[in-house]
């Protein structure tokens, strides 16, 4: 295999291998664009992800305040346990909603590789068709 052809941004040549058959990578070669295209689209829709790191420093700023106001009698401990149980329910869906975007991505990004492995054809290394041990 060689390298791509590819110019980069900063005027650099591109230094990833160029798919079979071809001069460029599939970030460079011109009938690809709109797959790149549809590759920057689903970036885009991956925002959001310091939302939930916002609400979990949020969740533990009320909390310490809500330990501080329990231990000064400011609120009954009753209040204040239930309070608490209530914020660990919150904070718990907090690390579901993030496994799971997580998840989603790591996905994502696998049937990504798929892709490319596919258009880059059976190079014969055992990537397509399944596992192919050595000396089997």
């Amino acid at each position: 295999m060689s390298l791509c052809s590819g110019i980069r941004a900063d005027g650099g040549r591109c230094k990833a291998l160029a798919m079979n058959g071809t001069e460029y990578c599939l970030n460079h070669h011109p009938d690809k664009a709109e797959q790149r295209r549809r590759r920057a689209s689903k970036g885009g829709k991956k925002a959001g992800r310091g939302r939930p790191l916002t609400d979990v420093g949020d969740a533990k700023k009320r909390l310490s305040k809500l330990a501080e106001d329990v231990l000064k009698g400011k609120v009954n401990r009753a209040l204040g346990s239930t309070t608490a149980q209530i914020l660990n329910v919150y904070l718990r869906a907090i690390d579901i909603e993030l496994r799971a975007k997580e998840q989603e991505e790591l996905v994502g990004r696998l049937e990504e590789i798929e892709s490319q492995l596919e258009e880059q054809g059976d190079a014969g290394d055992g990537w397509r068709g399944g596992y192919h041990p050595p000396g089997g």
